[in-house]
């Protein structure tokens, strides 16, 4: 596969003008918001520096907790497995994950936003496992918190970005209010080198915003990058090609201050295509355990969720995508894991 030759990587966004609200239609957040319109246009995929928003050392602390957990003997582990709930909400075992048509080499936690009345008979509807290690549901929960709100926040500036009046921004600001959000706790031992697969296989992320913490760990994310005009070398036998297509694959490797941010195809829904969500996957061929915490912030369950005015104008007036039921959408991700395309 080929990487984009060193010093190129995705752009960073230092989300800070949108934290202080005195700062309301200032020249730093318009700058702020063209810098993440042009970022979805071109990559889908960007850093957001939130040094300003958390301090470094609670998401570490989420990466030593999930550590703490997933070395944990099996049998242990177990105890909140997916198969005890809902197949959703809980402990997914090694290769338990499939991506293509093939187990991702990881492990993970998974953990839904509450429901009402829950079902553990219905796909999504049961309840959370967390684990018992201690302050891991304190911890988890705090995060939480933060991320809903930098969700609706980065929500914000994308929609004043992509040049939506205010009416618009409070429709869909409606659609995401009661976020049916996802956070995950993932484990990567080093791949075995004659795995047949990944430790993540490509794929797009369904839903609307990813926000990614990592450990320290380079060269494991990889992001798809079409007709990326840079140059690329032929290194680690990595393809230039991918369902297809031509592009390249670069490290998203992580940056101290920064989170990963994608966008999901429901943002690819909202702006009609001038969004596009990207291919990434994850090869961890380092010594060391990797632990990943990507939270996912969702549309409403119920949402429909269709081309906004503003991004039909930018697109010639032809809508290109068919509103979609979220939650029908979802089940069906869910139900069979991950695809290559999720549209």
């Amino acid at each position: 596969m080929g990487f984009t030759e060193a010093p190129f990587q995705l752009p960073i966004i230092d989300i800070a003008p949108y934290l202080d609200p005195v700062r309301s239609n200032s020249p730093e957040r318009a700058a702020v918001s063209k810098a993440l319109h042009e970022a979805c246009v071109r990559y889908g995929f960007f850093y957001l520096d939130i040094s300003k928003y958390v301090d470094a050392g609670e998401p570490e602390e989420l990466t030593r907790l999930a550590r703490e957990f997933f070395f944990l003997p099996q049998e242990e582990k177990d105890k909140i497995s997916i198969t005890l709930q809902d197949n959703a909400r809980g402990y997914q075992r090694l290769n338990e994950n499939v991506t293509n048509g093939k187990s991702d080499n990881h492990e993970g936690i998974d953990i839904y936003k509450p429901v009402e009345k829950p079902d553990k008979s219905k796909t999504l509807w049961g309840e959370n496992q967390w684990p018992t290690v201690p302050a891991f549901r304190e911890k988890y929960e705090q995060w939480i918190e933060k991320m809903k709100k930098l969700g609706m926040i980065v929500m914000e500036a994308m929609a004043n970005g992509l040049g939506l009046s205010e009416d618009e921004w409070k429709e869909l600001r409606s659609q995401v209010e009661n976020s049916f959000w996802i956070v995950r706790a993932i484990g990567y031992p080093p791949l075995p080198n004659n795995y047949d697969g990944f430790s993540c296989g490509a794929h797009k992320d369904y839903g609307c915003l990813t926000l990614l913490y990592a450990d320290p760990t380079r060269s494991a994310l990889q992001v798809f990058l079409h007709n990326s005009g840079h140059p690329v070398t032929g290194v680690n036998g990595l393809p230039d090609k991918q369902d297809g297509k031509e592009g390249v694959w670069i490290n998203a490797d992580p940056i101290p201050g920064c989170i990963v941010c994608n966008i999901g195809s429901m943002w690819e829904v909202w702006s009609n295509g001038l969004y596009k969500s990207t291919l990434h996957r994850v090869i961890h061929k380092g010594s060391n355990y990797r632990v990943s915490i990507p939270f996912f912030f969702e549309p409403n369950f119920d949402a429909i969720v269709k081309p906004l005015t503003a991004a039909m104008e930018q697109t010639g007036n032809v809508q290109v995508y068919k509103p979609v039921e979220y939650s029908n959408f979802l089940l069906s991700k869910v139900s069979y894991n991950f695809s290559l395309e999720t549209m």
